[in-house]
C-alpha cells in the first residue's frame, strides 16, 4: 500500500488525479496515492498524443490494473505538450511512484483560472477523509 498525505503544492480533482503548476506555465498531471491503493497493480497506461486538445472533466486516457480498467479525466482544458512515453514500458512506475516518475502528461492550459477550481491538499484530504 503506497502512502502519502497530499501535498500542499498540488491541486486535485475528486477523480483522485493531481495536477502540478510547472515553471513554463504547464500543468503536471498524474494519479494519486489513494488512485493507486485502490487500483492495485498498474499493468498499462493509455495516453493521448502529443498535440491532443484535453476538456476539462472529459476522459483523456485509460488506466488498467489487475483490478480493474479505469478512465483518466483531465483536470483542465488545454493542449498535451507532454506525455510520459516511459510509462509504456513500465506502468509499475505509478505504483511505486505517482507523484514523481508515475506522471502521465503535460498540459498547456487554455485557461489557467480553471486550476482554481481543483480541490486543495486540505479539500482533498476531507473528501478522502468522507469516503469520496
Amino acid at each position: 500500500m503506497t502512502t502519502s498525505r497530499p501535498s500542499e503544492h498540488l491541486r486535485y480533482t475528486k477523480d483522485h488525479e493531481w495536477a502540478r503548476v510547472e515553471s513554463d506555465g504547464a500543468v503536471t498531471v498524474g494519479i494519486t496515492t489513494h488512485a493507486v491503493d485502490q487500483l492495485g497493480d498498474i499493468t498499462l497506461v493509455t495516453l493521448p498524443a502529443v498535440g491532443t486538445s484535453v476538456e476539462v472533466g472529459k476522459r483523456f486516457g485509460d488506466i488498467d490494473s489487475v483490478k480493474a480498467v479505469s478512465e483518466l479525466f483531465a483536470p483542465i482544458t488545454g493542449e498535451i505538450v507532454a506525455v510520459n512515453d516511459a510509462l509504456a514500458d513500465a506502468p509499475e512506475s505509478v505504483n511505486s511512484d505517482p507523484y514523481g516518475q508515475g506522471w502521465m502528461v503535460r498540459i498547456r492550459p487554455a485557461n489557467p483560472a480553471e486550476l482554481g477550481g481543483l480541490l486543495t491538499s486540505e479539500a482533498y484530504e476531507r473528501l478522502l477523509a468522507d469516503g469520496g
